[in-house]
C-alpha cells in the first residue's frame, strides 16, 4: 500500500478525506503498510498450518491490519472465523467449559454448518479434549479449504488467568498438530492482542514463541510525510514532520488526526486563497494545532481525558503513572502494571523500565497530580460527572435494570476483601430460570424479555439490606451477593426469592411441552457461603454455588441446594418447601 500513487496536490487530492477513528477500509489511500506487515501476514497464514502473532496498542493500527489479512485470506478461496472477545459477555469467563462451548459454536455457525456440538462434547474426556475433537472431526473434516481462525483482542482472555493457562496452551498444540496431520494444516491461526502475556506458561506450551511475530511499531519520519502527501500537504520542510512527531511520536492515530485537521484547514483556506499562500499558512496552523494539544481545547481532548478517567478509577495504575510522569529517566515498575499502562500506548516498555511515550502524555498528565485527592473543584467535578455517566452505562444491564455482570464481578471482588478483613461470611446466590429457552421459543423473545424483567425485580425486592447485591449473571442467570451472611440467612433469602419468583404466577403451560416440574415460571438456585481467609478465594466460592445449582437442576428444578464443596452441610429444599 505504501507505494499508491500520488496526483499534484490540489483540492480534489483531499476532496475524500477520512475521519480516523475505526479500521481504515480496505480501498483507502491513507492505509500506511509498515515494514511489509501485511504482505508478510499474508504468505505466513498461506501455509499449512500458518501462525500470525500480532501486537500492538490500542489504535496502532492491529484492526487495519486485520482487515487486509482477512482480505488476502478470503482472495485465496479460504474460510474464515473471526472471534473477537472483546464482544464475549463476561459469562463465557466463568469457566473453560463454557468458554471453549461458546468458541466451537462460534466457528460452526460462521462456518455456515450446523453446531452438533452434543455430539462431540464428552465430559469424560474433559473440554480441551472435547473442544479438539470437534474442530479435527467436524470443524476441518467439513471443510475443503484453509480455515483461517483469527483471535482478537486475545488480551481479555489474559484477564482470566484459568482460562488462559488452558486455552492458550491448546493453541500451541493445534499448532503442532498442524506439523503432523493433514487435517489441521488446513488450520491458520491470527492471534491479535494489545499486551504481553502475564501468566506463567512453560515455553513448550506458549502459542507466543511460535508463528510469525508481527509488532506494530510507530510511524518512521518518511511514513508521517508519506502520510501528509496523501492528505494533500506537501511538507518539503522535515521540520514540520519532526515537530509533529516530537509532540505525538509516531502514533497512527495521534498523527493521522492531526494531519486529517491540517487537510481539512487546507482545504478551507484553498476556498479562500491563492495555492501558495494557503501552503504558507500550514507551519502556524500546525503550530496552533500542538500548541493547543496537550490542553482541553486541543484535537486530543476527548482520547487524553478518556485515558485520565481510566487511569484515575484505577489507584495502582494511577500511582505507577505518576512516577512515570515526573521521572526524568525511564521507571522501572511491576510487570502486570507496566503491561496495562503499554496497552494504553502511553508508555514505551524498554527492557524492564518505562518511559512515557510521547511528550502529549507528558504535558497533558504533569498538569495533574495523578494520586492527589485533592483535585482541582471544576476538574474533579467533571471527573464525577463523567465516572457517574459512564458507570451507568457499564453497571446497569440495560434489559432488567439491575447489576450487570461487570458491576457484579467489581462487587463481589470488594465485598470478599472486606469480609476477608474483619472474618466475616459472605454468601453467593446462583439462579436460573427453569426451561427458559424453552418458555422463550414458545411464547417468544418480547415475553422472553418481560419475564426477565418481572424476575429480576421479584429477586430485587427479596434482598432488604444496602449491602446486598442482585445482578444479572448472564442470558437467564442471575446472582445475588450476600456480605455478612453465613449459609442459614443464604438459604432463608434463597427461597425468598424463589417464593417471590413462582407468585409472579408467570404461565408456563406444562401442555405444550413434557417434563415441566410447574404451570408456572420457577427457579432453580445454587447456594455458597465460606469466611474468606488465605485457604479459599472467590473463584471458589463462585465455582460451588455454580455446582450447588448444577445440582439443583438435576434433581428436579424448582429448587435451592447448598452447596457441600466449601464443607457446609448438603441441604435441599425442593418446591414442597
Amino acid at each position: 500500500m505504501a507505494g499508491i500513487p500520488h496526483s499534484q496536490n490540489s483540492i480534489e487530492t483531499v476532496a475524500d478525506l477520512e475521519f480516523p477513528g475505526g479500521p481504515i477500509p480496505l480501498d483507502s489511500p491513507f492505509y500506511i503498510d509498515r515494514s511489509g506487515a501485511e504482505a508478510r501476514a499474508c504468505a505466513e497464514i498461506s501455509k499449512p498450518g500458518g501462525l500470525v502473532r500480532i501486537k500492538a496498542p490500542r489504535k496502532m493500527g492491529k484492526s487495519s491490519l486485520m482487515l487486509r489479512i482477512i482480505h488476502g485470506a478470503a482472495a485465496r478461496g479460504y474460510r474464515i472465523v473471526t472471534v473477537d472477545f472483546q464482544q464475549a459477555d463476561e459469562a463465557i469467563f466463568t469457566g473453560l467449559d463454557k468458554f471453549l462451548r461458546w468458541l466451537c459454536v462460534n466457528a460452526a455457525r460462521q462456518l455456515k454448518l450446523e453446531p452438533h456440538l452434543d455430539d462431540f462434547w464428552d465430559e469424560d474426556m474433559g473440554s480441551k479434549v472435547s473442544c479438539t475433537i470437534y474442530f479435527e472431526n467436524y470443524l476441518l473434516a467439513q471443510i475443503d479449504s484453509p480455515v483461517l481462525l483469527v483471535l482478537n483482542e486475545v488480551n481479555r482472555v489474559f484477564e482470566h488467568a484459568n482460562i488462559a493457562q488452558e486455552f492458550l496452551p491448546l493453541l500451541r498444540f493445534w499448532y503442532e498438530q498442524s506439523r503432523q496431520i493433514e487435517t489441521w494444516e488446513k488450520l491458520r491461526i491470527a492471534v491479535i492482542h494489545s499486551t504481553e502475556i502475564y501468566i506463567a506458561l512453560s515455553l513448550n506450551q506458549s502459542p507466543f514463541n511460535v508463528g510469525l511475530p508481527i509488532k506494530l511499531s510507530e510511524f518512521t519520519a518518511e511514513q508521517v510525510q508519506d502520510l501528509a502527501r496523501r492528505h494533500g500537504l506537501e511538507w518539503s520542510d522535515n521540520n514540520l514532520i519532526q515537530k509533529l512527531i516530537k509532540m505525538v511520536g509516531g502514533h497512527p492515530y495521534l498523527v493521522h488526526l492531526a494531519l486529517y485537521h491540517l487537510a481539512k484547514s487546507l482545504q478551507n483556506h484553498l476556498l479562500e486563497r491563492e495555492n501558495q499562500e494557503a501552503k504558507d499558512l500550514m507551519q502556524s496552523e500546525l503550530e496552533q494545532l500542538l500548541k493547543a494539544a496537550p490542553t482541553q481545547s486541543g484535537i486530543y481532548s476527548d482520547y487524553l481525558r478518556n485515558h485520565s478517567i481510566a487511569i484515575q478509577q484505577q489507584p495502582e495504575l494511577a500511582a505507577a503513572f505518576q512516577q512515570v510522569v515526573d521521572a526524568e529517566n525511564s521507571v522501572r515498575l511491576e510487570p502486570l502494571i507496566a503491561y496495562q499502562l503499554d496497552s494504553m500506548g502511553i508508555v514505551k516498555i524498554e527492557g524492564n523500565n518505562c518511559s512515557v511515550s510521547c511528550e502529549l502524555y507528558r504535558l497533558y498528565f504533569q498538569g495533574q497530580n495523578l494520586c492527589d485527592d485533592n483535585l482541582p473543584v471544576v476538574v474533579f467535578e467533571k471527573l464525577q460527572q463523567e465516572n457517574q455517566r459512564l458507570l451507568a452505562l457499564v453497571n446497569v444491564d440495560e434489559l432488567t435494570q439491575i447489576g450487570n455482570r461487570r458491576h457484579f464481578d467489581s462487587c463481589l471482588r470488594a465485598e470478599w476483601k472486606h469480609m476477608e478483613r474483619s472474618r466475616s461470611p459472605i454468601s453467593l446466590i446462583l439462579c436460573d430460570i427453569d426451561y427458559f429457552k424453552v418458555y422463550n421459543d414458545t411464547y417468544g423473545h418480547q415475553a422472553g424479555d418481560d419475564c426477565l424483567r418481572s424476575v429480576a425485580q421479584a429477586i430485587s425486592r427479596s434482598i432488604e439490606r444496602p449491602a446486598d447485591v442482585a445482578a444479572r449473571y448472564g442470558g437467564e442467570e442471575f446472582a445475588v451477593i450476600l456480605p455478612e451472611t453465613d449459609a442459614s440467612a443464604a438459604l432463608v433469602v434463597a427461597e425468598k426469592i424463589r417464593a417471590e419468583t413462582k407468585a409472579l404466577n408467570i404461565v408456563f403451560n406444562p401442555s405444550m411441552v413434557e417434563c415441566l416440574p410447574n404451570s408456572n415460571i420457577t427457579l432453580s438456585l445454587g447456594i455458597s457461603s465460606v469466611i474468606p481467609g488465605a485457604e479459599n478465594d472467590v473463584a471458589t466460592l463462585v465455582l460451588a454455588a455454580d455446582e450447588a445449582l448444577y445440582d439443583s437442576k438435576r434433581y428436579g428444578r424448582d429448587r435451592a441446594t447448598m452447596s457441600t464443596l466449601l464443607n457446609f452441610r448438603f441441604a435441599t429444599v425442593n418446591n414442597g418447601g
